[in-house]
């Protein structure tokens, strides 16, 4: 027995050892990538700069090492955000060793509103006189055809497909699942529109729902076909028909349609970039991935001012508390908008806001000083992808919202949930409760009864004034009278397009042209960027995320498309309060 239990203890102790020496050994190698990625780096001349479209971006670089690091290949594959590469496009313009920029397509969708954006900044690198030239080995899909709209010239190979079929939107309805579990969601809101809370009411789309969906779905794609129809010389009409009769099955007639500029094989392709960037015949091209870019610096003409503009990232969820990097905390925001309120030195602020909303308290807590930061100092939005529900609502106080014309932005509403699973737990498991309290409501909301009717009054009317505060935020903030917010309020979500014809949105704009707008606000001409929030150091990040980060990339990776549900399914069990969020079922796609 003592033998059996020493053998134990000596297993036990060396599992123990193994993990810690593991630990540290996986520090000492990260640590080691954290100290590469500050080296500066070196290219040479007749680069090529390579743009992975296949790759979800987000709007600021991830700093976190094991975000990079992928469990099944064992390798690192960091992707940068469009921060960086707003700003890499803008020093390739410039830099001598770059001869252009080949745009990689691939499938994974990173938004409309930061693909227009990067189609915009290709744009603006294109009048350096250095092509850009843009190839897919598989599939082309329409989110990235769009971004290669700004392309000298759009290549396939002979064997791939052309996704190009117009935009649909999917909504998946839980009504009738939870019911067969017996759970009733009880649901208080405020807003014809609010269709966050339809999958849970519904087994079917409501006709204000239906006709807000075709509306905003409607303007994204009229939008990307204007921009096709021009960059490709091919009137709107016919874009239309060629997406009505899936024409991007046959890409030889997509060539002949002039949508692109024909097929060839990769060797081929490499063949026009050496012609292209002045490379001797057979030499090797090199290929410089844009995380390797961010690293190089070129020499400026003129030295930035002391003055800074601040350039605040908001993405992800809004809830309570200090949250995390992948959403928005209530009380971090707030904390890190009063520090750049206080701080003398920066001069503006440029808050980048990519959120559907979420928790209202949050919201309001991060609206608060954003209010008081513009009363001291200029402050722009920059809205991304999305700035809904509290998205716009921390927005509103800004002295001027810039968005894209295909951003999602609204969603004027609040609501709250409530299960009740009395059913699920009485007849089908056989589970009972009692309660004992001091007063009528102790208990309420409870899990394991419905809701009465002084309840729902009580929650109703909590629904009520937070969405009157809510209105009246944005009457404040965008001059308006509050009734005026009511009529374009109720939950209705809307286009970028759209916003700035009903004052939601006071230009059209990205990151880029929201920081050149708080420079002149400001009455700057010279000064420095500096992005918040400040990374956590990366022992801090490696404590926190070593089992959070892999186990959802772990996740997405085994899941695949299906990892969405994931996600939506612990955003709800996450949620707390009265929501101010999109409807965040609904995919386009």
């Amino acid at each position: 027995m003592k033998t059996f239990l020493k053998m134990v203890l000596a297993v036990v102790a060396g599992l123990i050892l193994t993990s810690i020496l593991f630990f540290v050994i996986m520090l000492s190698v990260f640590s080691g990538i954290a100290a590469a990625g500050t080296k500066a780096v070196d290219i040479p001349e007749k680069s090529v700069l390579v743009i992975n479209t296949g790759a979800m971006i987000p709007d600021r670089t991830g700093t976190n090492p094991l975000a990079m690091f992928d469990p099944f290949t064992m390798s690192l594959t960091g992707t940068p955000g469009l921060n960086d590469l707003l700003k890499n496009l803008r020093k390739a313009a410039e830099d001598d060793d770059v001869s252009g920029i080949l745009i990689e397509n691939g499938t994974m969708p990173s938004g409309w509103a930061t693909a227009d954006e990067l189609r915009t900044a290709l744009e603006e690198f294109k009048k350096s006189g250095k092509f850009v030239y843009s190839y897919s080995d598989y599939i082309m899909m329409q989110e990235s055809y769009f971004i290669s709209a700004a392309a000298d010239k759009i290549w396939l190979n002979p064997a791939s497909t052309f996704d190009f079929k117009g935009l649909a939107s999917e909504v998946t309805f839980y009504k009738e699942a939870l019911e067969k579990l017996g759970v009733e969601i009880q649901v208080i809101r405020h807003g014809r529109f609010k269709g966050a809370v339809e999958p849970y009411m519904l087994d079917r789309l409501s006709e204000e729902n239906r006709f807000q969906i075709s509306e905003y779905v409607g303007s994204i794609w009229e939008h990307a076909v204007q921009v096709i129809a021009e960059a490709r010389g091919v009137p709107a009409d016919r874009v239309m028909q060629l997406a009505d009769s899936l024409a991007g099955y046959d890409v030889a007639r997509m060539a002949e349609a002039g949508m692109i500029d024909g097929t060839i094989y990769r060797d081929q392709l490499e063949d026009s970039i050496r012609v292209a960037a002045g490379i001797e015949e057979d030499k090797k091209i090199n290929y410089v991935p844009m995380t390797k870019y961010s690293k190089v610096t070129i020499k400026q003409d003129s030295k930035p001012g002391k003055a800074k503009i601040a350039v605040l990232f908001a993405e992800g969820s809004i809830v309570m508390g200090e949250g995390d990097d992948s959403n928005i905390g209530g009380n971090r925001y707030a904390a890190e908008m009063r520090k750049l309120r206080l701080d003398t030195t920066v001069k503006a602020v440029v808050f980048r806001v990519n959120s559907r909303g979420g928790n209202a308290i949050a919201s309001d807590l991060i609206w608060r000083e954003v209010e008081l930061t513009g009363n001291e100092k200029p402050v722009v939005v920059s809205m991304g992808n999305y700035a809904a529900s509290g998205g716009y609502y921390i927005a509103a106080a800004a002295d001027k919202i810039m968005a894209s014309p295909v951003t999602l932005t609204g969603s004027i509403g609040v609501f709250g949930l409530i299960p009740n699973a009395q059913t699920l737990l009485n007849s089908k498991l056989g589970i009972t409760s009692e309660v004992v309290s001091t007063n009528a409501h102790s208990d309420s909301p409870s899990l394991t009864r419905p809701l009465n009717a002084f309840e729902k009054k009580t929650l109703q009317d909590n629904v009520e004034r937070t969405y009157s505060t809510f209105t009246g935020i944005v009457a404040a903030g965008r001059g308006m009278r509050q009734t005026a917010v009511d009529s374009i309020g109720e939950g209705h979500v809307w286009s970028g397009t759209d916003a700035a014809g009903i004052g939601l949105v006071d230009a059209f704009g990205g990151l880029n042209d929201a920081i050149r707008e708080a420079a002149s606000l400001a009455g700057l001409e010279n000064y420095r960027i500096i992005e918040k929030p400040e990374a956590s150091d990366l022992y801090t990040k490696l404590l926190k995320e070593m089992t959070g980060t892999l186990r959802a990339r772990v996740i997405r990776q085994e899941l695949g498309t299906a990892a969405r549900y994931w996600h939506d399914l612990k955003e709800i069990m996450s949620a707390s309060g009265v929501q101010a969020v999109l409807p965040y079922h609904i995919e386009i796609y």
